[in-house]
């Protein structure tokens, strides 16, 4: 053996009897890990089934964090690596996983409480921080023990007598267990946020105006107008918007907010009272972000299928640059993807979800927001599992159409696109020309770009 070689294994041997001489513990090595990836939802009255703040509450679940880490269940990241980056990625890198993994193999040694970081600061369970107005609903909504429960629609007063710049906005349910989604709409006066009277609506009227569109028709916004802005969406899983420094929403003087709350029962009454909190940008932004929606109404997915397509498609009417995705199915979403089909006929995988999960859905940053110029065609594209393979499916025996209740299904591509702050227009995508690629069917594609959202 040469003497190169020969030192070379001789500092091998050193570095993994230091290595075993000081084992992985909780203060040091674990604990910064949950605090960048898990604490986030795993807190008191948040998402996460139990929390995982300390050391008393996290050994007891050691060997389950092992088993979720090394299949890549937790934390929740379902976005193909070979199709964009995402800058809110919450997936654990390889030396992350092994630390966990190590750790539990180890015993699950607590170390010295000296070793651990400073504590993540909650303030009152807000994800943005102390929000400078929180507006709640006037009054708890009391739900039925069992039954479909009807879309809720809530209209509150801001009282905002200027145009305010948000710069974070979350969405706080007073109860998650019988929340479904919840969208968030601001309408000003100008759109007929005025027209509805605080309080709740239930969305029959809505539902029947839905119903009596023709193949193709754009649905109106329910408040009678176009000026509506989509600030946030709450779903299972779902963590705030991370906007970047310099990006905002408008929020008009005088608008009124709408809460569109879709709630499911769990077999004993229950009460919700939602509130949400605003931050507001110091300064005016360099770029106004706005929600658009790519959707369709009109499929069917037939009983035992597991695997049915089905596709819409949009027009960018305006340059814009794309700055998220959010995809939205139900029980039996089973994949998604976003497809960008440019003006010179190039076409781009903007975002493809190979694995959907209902339980856990996420808005994807881009690390770099997309230019999308006018003219490209926005596709998306997606696939359902209505077979008895599917636990999740409520009956694989029917057919399944579009429909607000989680038996039945949704095709839904929420997308945030950033516009010049000055840029007033109300309509930023028209119907998307051509039928879809194989092996996806020819759709009646509706999609909007502002004011309350469709139905989720």
């Amino acid at each position: 053996m040469n003497v190169t070689k020969a030192v070379g294994l001789i500092a091998l041997a050193g570095v993994l009897r230091l290595q075993a001489a000081t084992p992985v513990t909780f203060h040091k090595d674990v604990e910064p890990i949950l605090q960048k990836r898990c604490q986030g939802c795993h807190h008191p009255g948040d998402i996460g089934p139990m929390p995982l703040m300390s050391y008393e509450q996290v050994r007891p679940w050691a060997k389950a964090i092992r088993t979720a880490v090394l299949q890549k269940k937790m934390p929740p990241w379902y976005a193909d690596p070979a199709h964009g980056t995402f800058r809110n990625d919450r997936s654990l890198a390889q030396s992350e996983i092994d630390t966990l993994t190590s750790w539990t193999d180890n015993g699950a040694p607590a170390g010295s409480s000296k070793d651990a970081p400073a504590p993540l600061t909650l303030t009152d369970g807000w994800h943005i921080g102390k929000p400078d107005v929180v507006i709640q609903i006037p009054q708890a909504f009391h739900i039925p023990a069992s039954g479909a429960v009807p879309y809720q629609y809530i209209v509150v007063p801001t009282n905002f007598n200027e145009d305010k710049w948000v710069q974070s906005v979350e969405i706080r349910p007073g109860n998650r267990k019988v929340v479904h989604h919840i969208n968030l709409s601001a309408v000003p006066p100008s759109a007929g946020g005025a027209a509805r009277p605080p309080g709740f609506f239930t969305s029959d009227v809505e539902r029947r105006m839905l119903d009596s569109l023709k193949p193709g028709q754009e649905p109106p916004q329910f408040a009678a107008g176009r000026e509506g802005e989509l600030l946030e969406t709450f779903v299972p899983g779902g963590l705030p918007p991370e906007l970047e420094p310099g990006q905002a929403k408008l929020v008009k003087a005088g608008s009124s907010l709408i809460f569109q709350l879709h709630y499911t029962t769990t077999g004993k009454p229950e009460e919700d009272r939602t509130s949400v909190g605003f931050i507001f940008a110091k300064q005016p932004p360099h770029e106004r972000i706005k929600s658009i929606l790519v959707y369709n109404r009109t499929f069917t997915i037939p009983a035992g299928d597991g695997n049915a397509p089905v596709g819409a498609r949009a027009e960018i009417l305006h340059d814009v640059k794309l700055v998220s995705i959010l995809p939205h199915m139900h029980l039996r979403g089973k994949d998604f993807q976003v497809r960008a089909i440019y003006p010179a006929g190039e076409s781009e995988i903007l975002l493809r979800v190979p694995k959907y999960d209902f339980r856990w859905q996420i808005n994807y940053y881009l690390a770099n927001p997309k230019l999308l110029p006018k003219g490209t065609v926005i596709e998306v594209t997606g696939h359902f599992d209505n077979s008895v393979n599917n636990a999740f499916n409520p009956d694989a025996t029917v057919d399944v159409r579009y429909g607000e209740q989680t038996w039945q299904e949704m095709l839904h591509g929420f997308m945030e696109v950033a516009i010049e702050p000055a840029t007033d227009t109300p309509e930023l995508l028209g119907p998307g020309p051509g039928p879809l690629l194989p092996p996806y069917a020819t759709a009646n594609v509706s999609s909007r770009s502002s004011g309350p959202a469709a139905p989720r």
